[in-house]
């Protein structure tokens, strides 16, 4: 396989540890214990892909992330509620930075195609 398959499946495998850890942290009865399963079930599957090197502001963020939330699940407090609390946090600053580019204004509004129909 090319670098650049095994980068893109490396990419896809952080996102979708993402998406899923951050719908576990906004259940409405979080239950530690699932967490803390369901976490270290993906994490097994992100384990099967080859680590590769990422240089994006956003990637290097989504690989942070990873490691804190798997911090967080070995040294955790009673309630975990402030490390979730933390994850949340982190994850929306992490979707933020993701889609910062799809609300950028339109640099040259008035040179538009107006055909006048």
């Amino acid at each position: 396989m090319h670098d650049k398959q095994l980068r893109i499946r490396y990419i896809r495998v952080l996102e979708k540890f993402f998406t899923r850890t951050v719908s576990l942290l906004k259940l409405g009865n979080f239950d530690h214990n699932l967490f803390k399963e369901r976490t270290l079930k993906n994490h097994e599957e992100m384990n099967k892909t080859k680590v590769m090197e990422v240089h994006s502001p956003y990637l290097t963020s989504l690989k942070r992330f990873v490691e804190t939330t798997l911090n967080n699940i070995r040294n955790h407090s009673k309630d975990f509620e402030s490390e979730r609390e933390g994850l949340l946090k982190e994850a929306n600053l992490l979707l933020k930075d993701r889609n910062r580019n799809n609300y950028r204004k339109d640099k040259h509004k008035k040179k538009k195609f107006d055909d006048g129909y």
